[in-house]
């Protein structure tokens, strides 16, 4: 898919400590008006100076890694605009977070499905039994055509996981097992069906709601009373896209004997929770952000009179240091190469451990 302007409209909030989330409709919209598309492109639209920033970067893409990159070619880009005479943007840190759900956005969440394999799966696994492209007297569910899931992967896994047990029974009925789907499946599937003619026209759309709702309705849907103990879903990495969750919603269905049903809204909610929960903590060790605070050189600056201490607590968050880079950074920049000072880069893990050591000063 070479589009996906998902709306990530969900607002800051606390879920199991501070995350925020951003929104890449707002995200789409302050690439063009901090004249980030003067150089760069999202998926072959905008500038060709600057790498596109729609292709897919990593199959683990996190806000760290994002601030991490930010950092490293900060001063390469700003000299690049004083060449354009294009003014340096000033982003501020729910800016930062709406470009990274623009840019996780666009990627499609992970790495792009195949049609013919996803065209063999949906054979293999027993869906053309009962859904046909467009409809008819084979069709006995709905058409494929029909489906205006298909462009919303958040109503697609609503979807299979309010009707999985009528599509059980009626696998069933014709002597069929309900098949267990991977992530990779899942992808090529969406992937087929996203681009046949009477579905190609269907805006893509990626949705979440507000996670403090969500972690709510965790509870009162009863998940909690399943995942907790060895089951609990922590923080970290819950599904690293959009195949991830409709995957693993459809094979636990087969697993439970009552399922409650989910309305739209719902869903939404549920998703925005899980959504900031796998970003709440990236795996981080303050101690070892300890280590690349002096093995970096910050502390010749911060704490010694010549820069502010760094002691942001809660705010020490990567959108929080995008905000900081480019609202400083240039000065920063300044004042390091007046000094023989080089300008210091910073792996994704690195950065990661360095917000966890500045979130406990």
């Amino acid at each position: 898919m070479k589009k996906l302007y998902a709306l990530l409209a969900v607002v800051s909030t606390a879920v199991q400590g501070a995350v925020l989330v951003g929104d890449s409709a707002r995200g789409a919209e302050v690439f063009k008006s901090q004249n980030c598309v003067t150089c760069h492109s999202v998926n072959g639209e905008g500038g060709k100076a600057g790498p596109d920033l729609g292709k897919r970067a990593s199959r683990g893409y996190t806000p760290s890694e994002l601030t991490s990159l930010m950092w490293n070619h900060a001063p390469a880009m700003w000299s690049a605009m004083e060449k354009a005479n294009v003014a340096k943007p000033k982003l501020s840190s729910e800016q930062a977070a709406d470009l990274f759900a623009y840019f996780y956005a666009a990627r499609y969440f992970e790495r792009k499905g195949d049609a013919g394999r996803g065209r063999e799966a949906f054979a293999k696994g027993g869906c053309s039994e009962c859904h046909s492209i467009s409809g008819g007297a084979s069709s006995a569910g709905p058409a494929v055509a029909k489906w205006e899931s298909v462009a919303d992967p958040i109503e697609l896994s609503r979807q299979m996981w309010n009707h999985s047990g009528k599509m059980r029974e009626a696998m069933k009925a014709k002597g069929m097992r309900q098949p267990q789907l991977t992530a990779a499946e899942m992808n090529d599937i969406t992937v087929y069906l996203q681009n046949l003619p009477a579905t190609r026209g269907m805006k893509p759309q990626f949705q979440p709601a507000a996670p403090d709702t969500g972690e709510m309705l965790f509870e009162l849907k009863g998940c909690r009373s399943c995942h907790r103990d060895a089951n609990a879903l922590v923080k970290g990495p819950q599904f690293r896209g959009a195949s991830d969750f409709a995957a693993g919603m459809w094979n636990h269905s087969a697993k439970m004997q009552q399922r409650a049903e989910i309305r739209p809204e719902e869903m939404k909610r549920l998703v925005g929770y899980l959504w900031a929960l796998q970003f709440a903590n990236e795996g981080a060790n303050a101690a070892r952000g300890a280590k690349v605070f002096e093995a970096k050189g910050c502390g010749n600056c911060h704490g010694k009179g010549i820069a502010p201490v760094l002691a942001l607590g809660e705010k020490a968050t990567s959108y929080e240091m995008i905000a900081v880079l480019w609202g400083h950074g240039p000065a920063m920049q300044k004042e390091m190469k007046a000094k023989g000072i080089a300008w210091p880069r910073f792996e994704t893990a690195e950065m990661a451990d360095l917000l966890a050591h500045l979130k406990g000063r």
